[in-house]
């Protein structure tokens, strides 16, 4: 591959000065001279097959089979406020259950609802969006790739990506990650394009902040804090980027504000509380005082080497090429593999920092490194033999059958709705209340098509057993699988449970009944989401047996009142 030098006279005016004299120039010092201090690399002719095979490949993938139950509980959810949405034609407040629900913003939802209206409502319908998006930030690797490092680099930045389990084998699945590293993926590179010459180049910049406030539409804040310092940390440590004056920035905020700034107003005159429980509680006490999904620091290194397969198979040679002295290695090391490793290593520092984590939040990490280790490949010997062809087939047929065989039959060996046959005969009456106790089971809404599908926690237990006493009959769908059996005990004699379905996980055929059963419960003994199945029905209590003194006093009473019965009925004299 052939390299042009960005600027020899400038680079050779630097080293003569000699080694930094203050403690702040030693970054900019070790990252321009000593990690990255090679040249531009030239783009090379565009080739069809290579963006044809990123089609077809990551398609065969992502869409081949996308209809199987629903996982809880991001998936179930996921799916049933856009139903509620499309159902109210509300498209300002997210609604779950006949609720509103203020955790995050609507992107999702609305690209959801729209998937609805096109292809109707259906659990690979509500799917289809994030695999378009996953799909989309492959391409998205490989065109912006192929302009920064190269079109052999991108091309295999772009393969790493569509093999890596994190992002097409979970990507795909309804939830929001998947769509907020497609619009991360767009804005990282089109801000890269717009500051990496001399001059700033505006169509990339408003190309970013489109793509920035679409991000924040999608998940929040976060898609700020994913873009913005990595360009920073990049121009400080390089100096090679163009200058960004104060009209550029403002162009960018009042650009991503003008379209992201409108629902967020719509939704806090709607509902006030919005502000305070997003912004303030999902945003900053869930980074800084995280009162769920606590894990530590480390969380995401093997979420990282696992998610990255193949491509991390290459990861210490990768190493060994950043920290070689070799003069022709180093040459080799461009600015613009700095900026795809800043911009994957960032996101993991960011999220690692957070006290609250799930594996899917480094997936916009996926798209840079992938291209990093992609200009590694192409770089390198191993581009010439028949390792990546032979660890690249394995990836694609393991990804292969794990998507349309392994992961449907343990959705729907977890998934609730395997019993849905057996629930629905008893919903067909919506007056009967449909109780949730004591976690939520969106999926059954869904498949059900119930808005007013109810939910009671722990904690609750009471408020619970008032509400059923008010009613006849209630359908209860019970999500632990102690659950059923604490409740019986705090059910008053008024309560009684007149049927009762288990829906436990059953051993897996075709293994040994030792192997099955304690497979089975690695697995989890209760099904995602639901563990029984219970009818409960309110009775008025039988009378309490009287005691000897009572009985002799309703005698007396009873013989009193015969007495005054027959005095009343006697002849007129």
């Amino acid at each position: 591959m052939r390299h042009i030098d960005a600027d020899p006279v400038r680079d050779q005016n630097e080293i003569s000065r000699g080694l930094p004299q203050n403690f702040s120039a030693w970054p900019p010092f070790l990252w321009s001279h000593v990690l990255f201090p090679g040249s531009v690399t030239a783009v090379g002719p565009f080739r069809w097959r290579s963006l044809l095979l990123l089609i077809l490949l990551p398609g065969v993938l992502l869409y081949g089979c996308l209809s199987f139950h629903l996982f809880e509980p991001d998936e179930g959810r996921y799916a049933e406020i856009p139903r509620e949405m499309l159902n109210r034609g509300d498209w300002i407040v997210p609604y779950l259950e006949g609720e509103p629900y203020l955790d995050k913003p609507p992107m999702l939802y609305w690209l959801v609802e729209l998937s609805y209206r096109l292809f109707g409502v259906h659990d690979w319908s509500a799917r289809l969006v994030p695999a378009l998006a996953v799909h989309g930030c492959i391409l998205l690797t490989y065109l912006f790739g192929r302009r920064i490092l190269g079109e052999r680099a991108a091309f295999w930045g772009g393969l790493l990506l569509s093999l890596a389990p994190g992002l097409s084998s979970i990507g795909r699945l309804l939830v929001m990650d998947g769509l907020l590293s497609f619009w991360t993926t767009l804005a990282l590179f089109a801000g890269f394009e717009s500051v990496r010459g001399d001059k700033l180049r505006w169509t990339w910049g408003l190309l970013a902040a489109v793509a920035c406030g679409l991000g924040i539409l999608t998940k929040g804040p976060v898609a700020i804090l994913l873009l913005l310092p990595p360009l920073w940390i990049y121009r400080w440590l390089t100096g090679r980027s163009c200058q960004v004056g104060w009209r550029a920035l403002l162009v960018f905020v009042l650009v991503t504000t003008g379209i992201a700034a409108p629902w967020y107003i719509a939704i806090c005159v709607r509902l006030p509380a919005f502000a305070y429980h997003f912004l303030w509680q999902h945003n900053v006490v869930r980074f800084l005082a995280p009162f769920d999904h606590q894990r530590p620091i480390w969380f995401y290194a093997p979420i990282l080497l696992l998610g990255l397969l193949p491509g991390t198979l290459a990861a210490f040679p990768f190493l060994r090429f950043l920290a070689s002295s070799n003069e022709e290695t180093r040459r080799r090391r461009c600015p613009a593999l700095g900026f795809a490793l800043l911009g994957g290593i960032w996101c993991i520092f960011f999220f690692s920092l957070s006290g609250c984590k799930l594996p899917t939040y480094i997936l916009p990490a996926f798209p840079p490194l992938a291209l990093a280790l992609g200009y590694y490949l192409a770089q390198s010997h191993w581009e010439r033999t028949a390792w990546p062809k032979i660890f690249g087939g394995t990836a694609f047929l393991i990804l292969f059958v794990g998507h349309n065989v392994v992961l449907p039959w343990y959705a729907h060996y977890r998934a609730p709705m395997s019993r849905l046959a057996e629930i629905k005969d008893y919903c067909s009456d919506l007056q009967t209340a449909l109780v949730c106790y004591p976690r939520n089971c969106d999926s059954m809404a869904f498949y059900l098509e119930r808005d007013s599908l109810l939910n009671y926690r722990s904690k609750q237990t009471n408020d619970l057993v008032r509400f059923m006493q008010e009613r006849p009959r209630t359908l209860l769908l019970l999500t632990h699988r102690h659950s059923l059996q604490s409740l019986r005990y705090a059910l008053p004699p008024d309560l009684r449970v007149v049927e009762q379905k288990h829906f436990g996980l059953t051993p897996i055929a075709c293994l040994p009944d030792g192997l099955a059963e304690k497979l089975t419960w690695l697995m989890g003994e209760t099904s995602l989401g639901l563990c029984d199945f219970a009818v409960i029905e309110h009775c008025q209590p039988a009378p309490a047996a009287l005691t000897k003194h009572e009985m002799q006093d309703e005698e007396r009473t009873q013989t009193k009142l015969d007495a005054e019965s027959s005095f009343l009925q006697l002849p007129p004299e």
